[in-house]
């Protein structure tokens, strides 16, 4: 019987936090009413609730995801829905995302706005503790630096976070083995996909080997790897996917895309389940978070919540269509 059957997902070890993760998690940016327009808050409820109901027990989401709006959401349903665990993220006091090389981490994250933005989260979300606290942005020079491991361990103190972790820059998974191996972060979340394969190259090793749970993002690159992006796709004028698919870059794709549905003898259709089951496929990792902004959404990809990763010969075919290029970058 499925995940979808049972209403039990497959768990996993969120590193050495003790806690358990189901192995699909449920991103919460496209519930914020910004960035990618088109969310409906009543159907995003019910896209959470169905998300709880068939085993999802593991929700990431941000104090930057529309002003607090996205947090609001999902303390509605978590309120309801006991025992479900919740991430969220500090944003950079200076607003620049990603972390500039040779920033202060004072002007970044100083210790008394770690602790008013961890405050203003928990307010959102109506709950007294987050599950796990995580800073927006990294850099690894802030090893030893500023005040901010101060206000990590009073958080902790006093119950307003049970685990803290960073979410890494945008493709610089390198730029945060120094943390993970200096213990700092108990997480780390980190963009990973067919295209984007550099976290293999140490990150991945490095936290399987000092306990750190891998919460993975864009999974399917933004929507590429879904096989829904043609170069007919239109966007809605605020979306910020017209950035990130600018210029030729739909058109560019599409070549891609049957590559990997030649190699591997797939459709179009299963395109997304061949790229997240290839992110479940390596043992490091402890969930993948997938925007699901729908009912039938959340019901697709919590159908693959059943603890199967890709056999070894389709992984090997898929570490050949790495494809190095950054579309964070406006075309």
């Amino acid at each position: 019987m499925t995940s979808q059957e049972t209403g039990t997902a497959h768990r996993r070890p969120l590193g050495n936090t003790g806690l358990q993760v189901a192995e699909v998690g449920y991103g919460a940016w496209g519930i914020s009413g910004k960035q990618w327009i088109g969310a409906d808050d009543i159907e995003s409820t019910r896209a959470l609730e169905r998300y709880i109901e068939l085993g999802g027990n593991f929700i990431d989401t941000a104090l930057a995801y529309g002003e607090g709006h996205s947090e609001t959401l999902v303390g509605e349903v978590v309120r309801r829905n006991p025992g479900t665990l919740v991430a969220t993220k500090i944003p950079p006091k200076n607003r620049i995302w990603p972390a500039r090389a040779g920033s202060d981490v004072q002007d970044v994250f100083p210790a008394e706005y770690v602790i008013a933005m961890t405050e203003t989260s928990l307010k959102h979300l109506g709950m007294q503790g987050v599950d796990v606290q995580q800073f927006h942005v990294w850099n690894d020079d802030w090893l030893g630096n500023g005040d901010w491991q101060d206000a990590v361990t009073q958080l902790k103190r006093d119950g307003k976070i049970r685990h803290f972790g960073i979410s890494i820059n945008d493709h610089q998974p390198n730029n945060a083995i120094r943390a993970v191996e200096a213990g700092v972060a108990e997480t780390v979340q980190v963009i990973y996909n067919v295209f984007d394969q550099t976290p293999q190259q140490r990150l991945l090793d490095a936290c399987h080997a000092h306990g750190v749970g891998v919460i993975v993002r864009v999974a399917l690159d933004e929507g590429s790897l879904s096989g829904t992006i043609t170069p007919e796709t239109a966007f809605e004028k605020d979306d910020f996917r017209n950035v990130y698919f600018g210029g030729n870059r739909k058109t560019e794709l599409q070549p891609h895309l049957r590559a990997i549905e030649s190699d591997l003898g797939i459709s179009t259709a299963q395109l997304p389940e061949t790229a997240l089951r290839f992110v479940l496929s390596h043992p490091a990792v402890s969930t993948v978070i997938v925007g699901m902004r729908s009912v039938r959404n959340v019901e697709r990809n919590m159908a693959l919540a059943d603890g199967r990763g890709l056999d070894a010969a389709a992984v090997s075919k898929l570490h050949g269509h790495a494809w190095d290029r950054n579309w964070y970058d406006p075309a």
